[in-house]
């Protein structure tokens, strides 16, 4: 995977992460019967988030001071 396919990935995957967020409020605010579908959608989010981090640690090398 080139630096640029691993730009575009990253991008999607922070915009798949702020609709997750933006699901999970919506189905908050629905009522309790959607805790299962909220708990999975949280799952994912966590999924995604783990993969931006490998990404970013990738692609923004660490600079020792």
């Amino acid at each position: 995977m080139t630096e640029d396919e691993m730009r575009k990935r990253l991008e999607t995957l922070r915009l798949e992460h702020r609709d997750l967020d933006a699901a999970i409020d919506a189905l908050s605010g629905a009522g309790p019967h959607d805790q299962l579908q909220i708990a999975r959608l949280k799952k994912r989010k966590l999924r995604i988030r783990d993969q931006i981090a490998i990404l970013e640690d990738y692609l923004i090398p660490d600079i020792i001071a």
